[in-house]
């Protein structure tokens, strides 16, 4: 295997250029456990260096236990070891329904006797496959992952992945098919049940999406939810509900009294309970009320759509229904009880509340 040494700052000394790259091969298993890589004569003519510099890479990758050298047969990737009873989730940005997932999962490993850890990765594919061959060399046993924008950077590295190794799980929002287990929610029929309540509550007004502003670049839940909406509301008319027209709000901090008068919104989409609670916060100071003069409905039905006040009509993701499907794939592949791929999604429910 060919590599090569990226463009770095230059007080970076060239055995630890070269350690690194060898390490994230490994890590992301472009080299495997069992593989065998270049001596010290390979180190020299492929990266120009000295005879001590190739010996030191080597020295190091075997005294941190990446490698194994073996007299007379040269250095190999060293053996995994045996699995770790830890469960990693990887996530491409924070929110609060992610937490309340993350609550859930937490307490199915717990009855498994698991633990689990969570990892962001900032919506980069490349991070994420970063992290998941760190996992996987670390050993732990289960790796739940929540798919960044781009699918189709990471299909090829979830299909070379070996039975051996972690047992992974797509969820939430991938659309990646038939090669991997996955659970996902059914984001498209959330936002339509939620627009139906809207149109129904507010008739001749117009419904604003209120985008969330909590992850840096593209947000591919957030993307599908808004497409979804806006087909949705072209949809009204075949289904007898009252025609509508759809208001994209990127900024929570634009609503107010004379934007909605002027757009004629009567009703809110939330992408998550937090927005939600922001729009009540920001019509009640200019003495406004949501469950008299608007309606609203937000996405996640955590506790805080549960116990403000007033009451949050919230689409509910189920996620412990999610949690515990995941639970249950997992452990029908550590039993070694189920070696096909698992697909489920799970249906969300429009929780009708005070909004």
């Amino acid at each position: 295997m060919v590599l090569s040494i990226q463009n770095t700052a230059p007080f970076i000394p060239v055995y630890r250029r070269l350690l690194d790259e060898y390490k994230d091969a490994i890590i992301t298993h472009q080299l495997r456990s069992g593989d065998k890589i270049d001596s010290i004569n390979e180190i020299m003519r492929r990266h120009q260096v000295s005879r001590e510099t190739a010996k030191l890479v080597l020295k190091l990758l075997a005294k941190e236990g990446f490698i194994v050298q073996k007299a007379g047969k040269g250095s190999f990737v060293a053996n995994l070891s045996p699995m770790k009873k830890l469960w990693g989730v990887i996530l491409p940005f924070f929110s609060i329904q992610y937490q309340d997932l993350l609550y859930h999962l937490s307490h199915q490993a717990w009855s498994t006797g698991r633990q689990l850890h969570s990892f962001l990765d900032h919506d980069n594919w490349e991070e994420e496959i970063r992290l998941v061959g760190q996992l996987i060399n670390e050993r732990y046993e289960a790796i739940i992952i929540l798919p960044t924008l781009d699918e189709s950077r990471t299909a090829s590295f979830y299909r070379s992945l070996s039975s051996r190794e972690s047992h992974i799980v797509l969820i939430d929002h991938t659309m990646a098919g038939s090669a991997f287990s996955y659970v996902i929610g059914s984001y498209d029929l959330g936002v339509r049940r939620g627009v139906s309540y809207l149109a129904e509550k507010m008739p001749g007004s117009n419904i604003a999406f209120i985008r969330n502003e909590v992850t840096l670049g593209r947000n591919l839940v957030q993307e599908m939810m808004e497409e979804t909406f806006k087909d949705a509301i072209a949809g009204l008319s075949e289904t007898g509900l009252p025609e509508c027209k759809p208001v994209i709000i990127s900024k929570v901090d634009t609503v107010d009294a004379v934007f909605l008068g002027d757009n004629h919104v009567g009703g809110f989409f939330c992408c998550d309970d937090t927005d939600a609670i922001r729009v009540i916060g920001r019509l009640k100071g200019q003495e406004k009320n949501v469950g008299d003069d608007y309606s609203l409905v937000s996405y996640g039905n955590t506790e805080l759509a549960q116990y403000f006040t007033p009451a949050i009509t919230s689409v509910d993701p189920h996620n412990p229904g999610m949690a515990e499907t995941i639970a249950g794939i997992l452990k029908s592949k550590i039993k070694d009880e189920n070696t096909e791929f698992s697909q489920y999604v799970i249906s969300p429910e429009l929780i009708i509340r005070e909004t």
